[in-house]
C-alpha cells in the first residue's frame, strides 16, 4: 500500500454510520443478431466485395490494428492477412492509435499483443514506430493544418484500414468512431493527433471527415474493413468497403452501430458504481454513451446521476486509467494500478485534462461506495438509487439497490432475478461481485 494512504482512521469516522441499501440483480435483454463464423464471414466479404484486383504480387500492405478492445479483432486481421497473401502481397500490421501505449512504439506492439493480435496469429510482421511523415496541410476555417501518417504506412505501397464503426465518446457528428477517424487520428500516431486535436473535440465533426479523407486521397488506401459490434460485445456485422466507398457508407453504418448500443435502462440514478474501467471497454476507460460521465460538452446521453464511484482499473490497460477524472471516488487499488506516465500523453494530445484528473482515494470498495452515497443531496442513504455496472461494456447483467424494485418490475427488457440483499464484502473491503478478472 503507498504510504500516503497507509492511514485512514480521520476518514472512517465519518463514513462508519453510512448504511447502504440493499441491492438485487436484474438481467436486461437486447437484441442479439451476431455473426457465428467470423473468419468466414470476414471471407465472404472480402470476396463479395471485388478488391482483389487492386492488389498486385509483391506489393507491401499496411493493415492498422486498433488500441481499442474489439470483438474478435485478431481474427479478423489475421482473415485479411491471409487475403492479402493469397494475393501475392506483403502485408504487416502497424498500430494505428494515435498517443495510446504510452505513446511509445513498444507500448503500443504491447496494446497489440494483448488483445491477441501477434505476429504468430495474424502471420505476418509487425511494425510500430511512432515516426511520422509530413503528408500535407488541410485549411480549415482559414487555418492551416498539418496532416501527418505513420511511415511504415507511408512507405508501404497500399493501406488497409480496419476498425470498429461505433459513437464516439467525447463528441458527435457524421463521422465518429471508425475507418475515416481511424486513417487521421491512428494512422497520424501522437503528431497526427496532436495536430487534429488543437482546437478541441468542438471541430472534430468537421475536422475528421476533413483530415480523414485528405489521408485517404493522398495515400493508396486500398479498402477498408469496418466491423459492427451487438449490445454484447459480439461482432454483428462485418462490411468491406472500396476506398472511395468509405466516405459515402460510413455515416449510415454509425448511425446503424448506434442502434445496437447497450445501455442502463433505468434512465437516472443518484450514485453509479462502476466495477472496473480500462482502455478494452473504452477509450474513455468507461463510455459515457453508456455512463454519462463525458468529459466535453460535445456530447450527451447516458445514465444521469449524482455521483460515481470507480473501484478498479484492468491489467490490459497496462496503468493507463484514463477515465478517473470523471469519477468521484476510486480505491488504493486503483491508484497502484494507474501509471501516471502511461495516461498523461492521452489528455496532452487530446487537451483535455478532465479525465486524467484524480478521484478521491479511499482504502477499499466499501469506503469509497459509502463516501458516493453520503455526499448525494436530497437523499437519506438507506433510500439511496444505486446503480452498480460490472464495466460499461457489459450491460447484460447490473445491481439496484431497493428503491428501484417499483421501476424494475415494469421496465421492458429488464428482469429481476434475485432478491434484495446487502452489498458483500469481505473482511478487507472488497466488494465480492464480479471479482473474477474481466479482460
Amino acid at each position: 500500500m503507498t504510504d500516503k494512504f497507509a492511514d485512514y482512521s480521520s476518514i472512517e469516522p465519518l463514513l462508519r454510520d453510512v448504511r447502504l441499501p440493499k441491492m438485487f440483480r436484474v438481467t436486461q435483454s437486447f437484441p442479439r443478431e451476431r455473426i457465428e463464423d467470423v473468419a468466414g464471414e470476414t471471407r465472404r466479404q472480402l470476396l463479395s466485395a471485388r478488391i482483389k484486383g487492386k492488389i498486385r504480387p509483391g506489393m507491401t500492405v499496411a493493415v492498422t490494428g486498433s488500441s481499442r478492445g474489439i470483438a474478435n479483432m485478431n481474427i479478423i486481421l489475421r482473415e485479411v492477412i491471409a487475403f492479402l497473401k493469397e494475393a501475392g502481397a506483403k502485408p504487416f500490421i502497424i498500430p494505428a492509435m494515435g498517443s495510446h501505449g504510452g505513446a511509445t512504439a513498444e507500448g503500443q506492439t504491447q496494446v497489440l499483443n494483448s488483445y491477441g493480435i501477434t505476429e504468430a496469429f495474424c502471420g505476418c510482421p509487425i511494425r510500430s514506430s511512432m515516426e511520422t511523415v509530413h503528408l500535407g496541410n488541410v485549411t480549415d476555417n482559414g487555418e492551416v493544418l498539418p496532416v501527418y501518417i505513420d511511415r511504415y504506412a507511408w512507405e508501404a505501397d497500399g493501406i488497409v484500414v480496419v476498425n470498429r464503426i461505433k459513437p464516439h465518446s467525447a463528441f458527435r457528428g457524421p463521422y465518429e468512431s471508425g475507418l475515416t477517424k481511424m486513417l487521421c487520428i491512428g494512422l497520424g500516431k501522437q503528431k497526427g493527433a496532436d495536430s487534429l486535436h488543437r482546437d478541441g473535440f468542438g471541430t472534430f465533426a468537421t475536422r475528421i471527415p476533413l483530415f480523414g479523407n485528405f489521408v485517404r486521397t493522398h495515400t493508396n488506401v486500398l479498402f477498408g474493413v469496418g466491423t459492427i459490434e451487438n449490445a454484447y460485445d459480439e461482432t454483428n456485422k462485418i462490411v468491406v468497403l472500396h476506398s472511395e466507398e468509405i466516405p459515402q457508407q460510413e455515416p449510415a453504418l454509425l448511425e446503424y452501430a448506434k442502434s445496437l448500443m447497450p445501455r442502463i435502462l433505468v434512465p437516472e440514478t443518484d450514485v453509479l458504481i462502476v466495477r472496473e474501467i480500462g482502455k478494452n471497454f473504452s477509450g474513455s476507460g468507461m463510455d459515457p454513451n453508456i455512463t454519462g460521465t463525458w468529459s466535453t460538452p460535445y456530447g450527451g446521453g447516458g445514465i444521469r446521476k449524482q455521483r460515481t464511484c470507480v473501484l478498479d482499473l484492468t491489467d490490459v490497460s497496462h496503468g493507463n486509467g484514463l477515465g478517473i477524472g470523471q469519477a468521484d471516488t476510486t480505491t488504493v487499488r486503483f491508484f497502484n494500478k494507474m501509471d501516471f506516465v502511461a495516461t498523461y500523453p492521452n489528455a496532452l494530445t487530446s487537451t483535455v485534462f478532465l479525465p486524467v484528473k484524480l478521484a478521491m482515494v479511499l482504502r477499499d470498495d466499501r469506503m469509497a461506495i459509502q463516501a458516493v452515497v453520503k455526499t448525494c443531496n436530497g437523499v437519506s442513504p438507506e433510500n439511496a438509487r444505486i446503480v452498480l455496472i460490472r464495466n460499461s461494456l457489459h450491460m447484460g447483467e447490473l445491481y439496484l439497490s431497493e428503491a428501484f424494485l417499483p421501476l424494475a418490475g415494469e421496465t421492458e427488457g429488464m428482469e429481476i432475478v434475485s432478491e434484495c440483499q446487502p452489498l458483500p464484502f469481505d473482511e478487507e473491503g472488497n466488494l465480492l461481485i464480479w471479482n473474477d478478472k474481466e479482460e
